[in-house]
């Protein structure tokens, strides 16, 4: 696409049309303070401001100092520019910044506001214009007309695919939490304007009909585990059964299977199993075949799955699958719902007693590792490493376990070694490492699993050598990698998996 894209939003659709005391930014004086952003506008600002596009937010002349001071404020808080229409002549042609836009870019004007005057001069000047819940300036100008502020983002991308006259760009609907979303955004994975090859990114709305989106996007990017609302894990083997997703989720899973040419990333069925331990710890398993005789393995960590915490049976069952202590107390639902990831560190039999770990849970060998863990990202045919601070081994965890189960939550409360437990151990870095062994696993578990972005952990014990995959997941933030190095491959695996498949159900 030759020419950039600017976007002005006009206050209208901006400004709710009445707010209580207290709506506004914070830190407004109590003037200002009465004033708010509609309900969808924030979340239009927040995703605006890391679409790669030239967007501003103006007002007509005259609006009220309150109004336009937090206009101003709003403009600077999400980044974006801040123009007041007001003209020289005070006849409502367009600023000078305004029509310098329309020689070289593609603008786009955003109003729910009816201005004869402004519209024609917009038009003449080759604006496009988006009128939002207004249908008097559909019939009398020919404009873009929608119903709501949440379908805008949608608008934009179909108008710019349209622009760029290209049969090879394509437009990318997501589904994540907003977390998530914003972290992929700040990168920059996320544009609106056409990326190098050509992928426009839009978020898809639970708010709208999903069935008009889906018509609009050539594929669906999604995080299909962040809509999990429930999961009853003695169901494992029957994934999807016994998986309640949220409405919008169901809605998308229905639409893909009546359109059984639509492009998802992944399928669905491809991620069931990585919300399981058990499965993934049967995955896992199959590494086996990797490994050559003397040399250094990559394997599973030893596991067994239990039902209950009963010490007498327990030991028993601990004996036929030789485990020993001390061991990780695992959810046997690895992800989805919130008590996924609480765990607990146990050193004797006897700490099994009222452990607040979910059943069912997989019990797995706590591994020495000198308190390093090597974090993978197949990310399309590329493979990115990272190294980072890990648990302590398990000398320094008894020590400091008080005679109970060390317990926490490997997403908030990892315990991390300290600088002094990191010295007395065994030094682990890259060189530890067998990155040609943890490749051919990365290449082997790709095929297997079917997906195009997965993380996998690795840590390397400390004894043996051996690499042991302890973790295992799907569509990760790979945030350890360079954004220059992940962002690109993270827009080629999408383009590359959607013309593989895509060629494969024209054949």
């Amino acid at each position: 696409m030759g020419r950039s894209v600017r976007v002005v939003l006009e206050s209208s659709i901006l400004l709710a049309p009445s707010s209580p005391i207290g709506g506004g930014v914070t830190g407004e004086d109590d003037d200002a303070a009465q004033v708010a952003l509609r309900p969808g506008a924030e979340a239009l600002l927040r995703r605006l401001r890391y679409s790669n596009l030239g967007v501003a937010i103006c007002h007509p002349d005259g609006l009220p100092t309150n109004e336009s001071g937090f206009l101003e404020k709003t403009a600077n808080l999400y980044s974006l520019g801040y123009i007041p229409l007001t003209s020289p002549s005070g006849n409502h042609l367009l600023n000078e910044l305004m029509l310098e836009w329309s020689r070289t870019n593609s603008c786009f004007f955003v109003t729910s506001r009816v201005d004869e005057g402004l519209l024609s001069e917009l038009q003449n000047h080759n604006w496009t214009v988006i009128a939002i819940d207004n249908e008097y300036i559909t019939k009398n100008y020919g404009v873009i007309h929608i119903g709501m502020l949440q379908e805008l983002l949608v608008t934009l991308a179909t108008s710019i695919k349209r622009e760029t006259g290209s049969s090879s760009t394509l437009i990318v609907g997501y589904v994540m939490k907003q977390s998530r979303e914003e972290d992929f955004a700040k990168r920059g994975a996320f544009p609106l304007w056409p990326s190098k090859n050509d992928l426009i990114f839009v978020p898809l709305s639970f708010e709208l009909p999903l069935a008009s989106q889906l018509q609009e996007v050539d594929l669906v990017l999604h995080k299909i585990t962040d809509e999990i609302i429930s999961i009853d894990p003695n169901l494992s083997i029957s994934f999807p059964k016994g998986i309640s997703f949220s409405l919008g989720m169901s809605e998308i899973i229905r639409f893909v299977e009546e359109h059984r040419d639509f492009c998802v990333i992944d399928p669905f069925k491809n991620i069931y199993p990585l919300l399981d331990r058990l499965q993934i710890q049967e995955i896992l398993v199959r590494l086996e075949g990797l490994n050559t005789e003397g040399k250094r393995k990559i394997r599973a960590p030893c596991s067994l799955k239990v039902g209950n915490f009963c010490g007498s049976e327990l030991q028993k069952q601990l004996a036929e699958a030789n485990l020993s202590f001390p061991l990780i107390v695992k959810p046997q639902v690895a992800c989805g719902v919130a008590d996924a990831h609480n765990m607990a560190l146990i050193f004797k039999i006897e700490e099994f007693s009222n452990l607040s770990v979910p059943l069912p849970a997989i019990l797995q060998e706590y591994i020495d590792h000198g308190s390093k863990i090597f974090k993978f990202y197949a990310i399309g045919d590329k493979i990115f490493h990272a190294i980072k601070n890990s648990m302590p081994n398990a000398s320094h965890l008894k020590s400091s376990s008080g005679e109970k189960p060390l317990t926490f939550n490997s997403l908030k409360t990892l315990p991390v070694a300290t600088k002094e437990q990191l010295l007395q151990n065994r030094v682990l870095d890259s060189k530890s490492l067998d990155i040609n062994l943890v490749e051919e696993a990365a290449n082997f578990l790709k095929e297997l699993l079917g997906l195009t972005i997965f993380g996998f952990d690795v840590v390397v014990q400390e004894t043996s050598g051996d690499h042991v995959i302890v973790d295992l997941n799907y569509l990760p933030s790979f945030k350890e990698v360079p954004d220059n190095e992940a962002v690109p491959a993270f827009w080629d695996a999408i383009k590359q998996t959607y013309e593989s498949r895509k060629g494969m159900t024209q054949t």
